[in-house]
């Protein structure tokens, strides 16, 4: 299997973090988490930098989400709440970043790509591009509390009960409509529209743009209830191994409710 990259390219006052494994649709290693996660870090630090656009390769997905083979290392409910915690540090770190975040999705934005996508503060997409988490058909899974609360807040609850419990991709037309876009531009427009919403930020104040950000997330994440006992009940579940095993294998999951 191969790893992917994410990298980090710098031009002025703007970065571009690219998820770079594209034969996959961009779906995430533990190895990519890790480089994201040393990436946020270097951007933390670098107050040069006052715009961040995140981006996927190869034109077909921003991220098609977790890698799903590795999953089939997990034995029991302890290893999806160490999973979930892992992937809460590293979206939390993104979500962090003192400057603006932007989000350029062409294609598929799913599981954990609609994750970090949601941690961005702003995203752009491309007209054929889908958001979406639909664990109910393929994994039998469940969200972070963290990144449940992203989603309700940014698409609201009816529309993220949608996409987890009938497994609904919400299209770019209406995610633009309920103000989760801040644009649909066509794939040859998409990263010159980016670079113009970046531009625009980096000319603000940024240390207003900062405390904004941060009184935002504190909002957000003000007194979130505990999620272990459901996150470790979705993955220790025989649904869960089953969902696995057939995505991987390429078949249909025969859920049993256990």
């Amino acid at each position: 299997m191969s790893e992917g990259t994410v990298h980090l390219e710098r031009a002025g006052a703007l970065a571009t973090v690219t998820f770079d494994r594209p034969q996959e649709r961009n779906a995430m290693t533990w190895a990519m988490y890790g480089q994201l996660g040393v990436l946020c870090e270097q951007l933390r630090q670098d107050s040069s930098v006052r715009a961040v656009l995140f981006r996927g390769a190869g034109g077909k997905a921003f991220v098609a989400g977790t890698d799903i083979a590795q999953f089939l290392e997990f034995r029991g409910g302890d290893a999806g709440v160490a999973y979930e915690q892992r992937i809460d540090s590293c979206i939390g770190m993104l979500e962090a970043l003192p400057m603006p975040t932007i989000a350029l999705v062409e294609g598929w934005a799913v599981g954990g790509g609609v994750a970090i996508a949601t941690a961005c503060d702003f995203r752009i997409a491309t007209p054929e591009s889908k958001f979406g988490v639909p664990i109910a058909r393929t994994l039998g899974n469940c969200l972070s509390m963290s990144n449940m609360a992203r989603l309700v807040q940014a698409l609201g609850a009816q529309r993220v009960r949608r996409m987890l419990l009938l497994a609904e991709m919400v299209t770019a037309g209406e995610a633009l409509a309920c103000g989760y876009l801040h644009a649909v531009a066509d794939a040859g427009e998409l990263q010159g529209q980016g670079v113009a919403l970046a531009q625009q930020l980096a000319a603000l104040a940024p240390v207003t743009q900062a405390v904004a950000k941060e009184a935002l997330r504190r909002l957000q994440q003000h007194h979130l209830p505990d999620a272990e006992d459901l996150i470790r009940r979705a993955y220790g579940s025989k649904d869960f191994r089953e969902g696995v095993q057939a995505f991987t294998a390429k078949r249909p999951p025969v859920w049993s409710g256990e």
